[in-house]
């Protein structure tokens, strides 16, 4: 996940040097934001789901849904899409639109960090190492990566601090002097978190 992380951040990079010169930096900006904002969507309701059951009140009817996406027709007809669902879903799906509103209009540290963490605790959940030897590899090659990338070149730096994306979280120092409206910020990168707990 680190390592996908730094060479999607690396890729970008390189991608917003080239498009530069066709379009402005606040275009691709955008574009980025629309993307994480969809994919953070979806990964903080995944994350309150569990939440979500234990809260929800049991008197409250609890209807199913199911969203099918068919292509052709008769015996040829095959599914695309086959989603179900249920209210506590939809609810989710409401709180998480309304912080992914919040993020793009504000991009306030709060909501970036609600999406940091929802896609870090995605990462841990959905990605597995099979054997230990498997992991201690992976962190061998990401010691040398970092090393190299994040150590001994300021391409990551730049990159994480010019890049308007949930890729860290990001911790305000000066929040006892200006509360909420803080803006001198501590990063932390995803893959700290991923990695570690991945091989945990």
């Amino acid at each position: 996940m680190l390592q996908s992380l730094h060479m999607l951040l690396f890729l970008l990079m390189c991608i917003n040097l080239h498009l530069h010169h066709i379009f402005s930096q606040e275009y691709i900006n955008l574009l980025l934001s629309m993307y994480f904002f969809v994919l953070g969507i979806l990964a903080l309701s995944h994350t309150m789901s569990p939440f979500m059951c234990r809260v929800f009140p049991a008197q409250l009817p609890n209807k199913q849904y199911q969203l099918l996406f068919t292509q052709g027709s008769g015996e040829s007809k095959e599914e695309i899409v086959n989603y179900e669902f249920d209210t506590k879903d939809l609810i989710c799906l409401g709180i998480s639109s309304v912080v992914g509103v919040w993020y793009v209009l504000k991009k306030h540290w709060i909501a970036n960090n609600l999406f940091g963490l929802a896609f870090a605790l995605n990462g841990v959940e959905l990605l597995h190492l099979n054997t230990v030897s498997t992991g201690c590899i992976l962190l061998g090659g990401l010691f040398v990566y970092d090393v190299f990338w994040v150590f001994g070149t300021n391409v990551m730096v730049t990159v994480a601090k010019s890049f308007e994306a949930p890729i860290k979280l990001v911790f305000p120092q000066d929040l006892l002097e200006k509360g909420l409206g803080a803006s001198n910020f501590a990063m932390l990168g995803l893959g700290d978190i991923v990695i570690p707990g991945k091989y945990i």
